[in-house]
């Protein structure tokens, strides 16, 4: 599905005024502070829930302000057949919508006019995947950062993810109280250990399945593009435990030491995607244009697997004329539009179409941003 329709409410600097997108290619520009990343932040509520740029709600909220409100409409997208909006795609068939209440800390969500409860009903509707100067950290930065990018693969590829997860959270954070207390009750430690292995590999199956996915639309990509570099390059993935014993074992043999810690140290909460080249961390091999070249494709990858699930991925590229050069970004805009995704791309000058899809022109839009207004060109 594609966002053809969003409206904002007191969201940063942003007008207000209703705005409508075409379900193929948005191409933003504007002066810096005119408010180009503050529409991809909005877009991004509808299929995040939080914004990817700042961790407070209260940061997007207009000044002076004490609630937001983003609305969306959503359409079928571009089908398996088309390069271009078809009539029947024009009609919106699903209405999202979140808003925030600061002072209340209250956030209400909803969907075709009902109210949900759980953002995870929203982000089903809505895939969003981001590409701006803070995911190129997934290669130089801690497990975290992978972890959490192979967990939005997982949420769309395995519906029961998300469930499984949270609870395993839940009990991860009574079994660290437990490890925190001093002196164990054996027992009770046995049974919240009991829970926590049969959550942590119901997660870690999901996640095992969704890598092998991710890995083989990953390699069946670098058959396509230029990128010789890549020999001798290995993505694995890591549970969060030595897997030679099973993690109930495992828990058993390091009691003491997570005692000591006070914290749970092996599961799921420590799983990684690890990649090596020729033996060693990427992140110490390639070189900083490498590694963004290598997010890109791992980003390309994560988008095709849900293309074969027929689903429409919309992507938001902020500023990326700032971390690519022309050949790349014209690699990337070309993969997109054979995915047929969504795609909203921001920089300060104006687009030039003809440079980035040097071949196959798809639909497009393209808007002059300013003082958080879009005027369409």
């Amino acid at each position: 599905m594609a966002l053809v329709k969003l409206q904002t409410e007191y969201f940063r600097n942003l007008d207000g005024v209703p705005v409508s997108f075409s379900p193929s290619m948005n191409l933003l520009f504007g002066e810096n502070g005119s408010g180009k990343s503050s529409f991809l932040e909005a877009i991004g509520y509808l299929g995040l829930g939080r914004s990817f740029r700042v961790s407070r709600h209260q940061a997007v909220c207009a000044h002076n302000q004490n609630r937001l409100t983003v609305f969306g409409g959503l359409n079928h997208g571009l089908t398996d057949q088309e390069e271009r909006p078809s009539e029947r795609s024009n009609n919106i068939i699903h209405r999202l919508g979140i808003s925030r209440d600061i002072a209340a800390k209250e956030t209400r969500l909803k969907v075709d006019g009902e109210v949900v409860r759980s953002l995870s009903l929203l982000a089903r509707h809505f895939p969003v995947s981001v590409i701006d100067p803070g995911v190129f950290d997934i290669v130089a930065g801690g497990p975290g950062k992978r972890r959490q990018f192979l967990d939005w693969s997982v949420f769309h590829v395995e519906p029961s993810f998300s469930s499984a997860w949270q609870q395993c959270q839940r009990v991860t954070s009574q079994r660290n109280q437990m490890l925190r207390n001093g002196r164990l009750d054996d027992a009770l430690i046995r049974v919240w250990d009991n829970q926590y292995v049969a959550l942590a590999n119901q997660v870690t199956e999901a996640r095992r399945e969704a890598f092998t996915q991710f890995k083989n639309a990953f390699d069946a990509l670098l058959v396509e593009v230029e990128t010789p570099w890549t020999d001798g390059l290995k993505l694995d993935f890591f549970p969060g435990w030595d897997i030679s014993q099973s993690l109930a074992e495992v828990l058993i043999q390091h009691r003491e030491q997570e005692q000591r810690m006070g914290h749970t140290l092996y599961g799921p909460n420590r799983a990684d995607v690890r990649m090596r080249f020729q033996g060693r961390p990427v992140s110490e091999t390639f070189s900083r244009g490498q590694q963004k070249t290598l997010v890109i494709l791992m980003k390309i990858a994560q988008g095709m697997v849900l293309n074969a699930l027929g689903k429409q991925v919309t992507f938001l590229l902020d500023d990326i004329n700032a971390e690519l050069d022309g050949e790349h970004r014209a690699m990337l805009a070309e993969k997109l539009r054979e995915l047929r995704c969504q795609v909203f791309l921001t920089s300060i000058e104006q687009p030039q179409p003809q440079a980035l899809w040097r071949h196959t022109m798809p639909d497009f839009k393209m808007f002059h941003v300013e003082h958080g207004g879009l005027t369409e060109v």
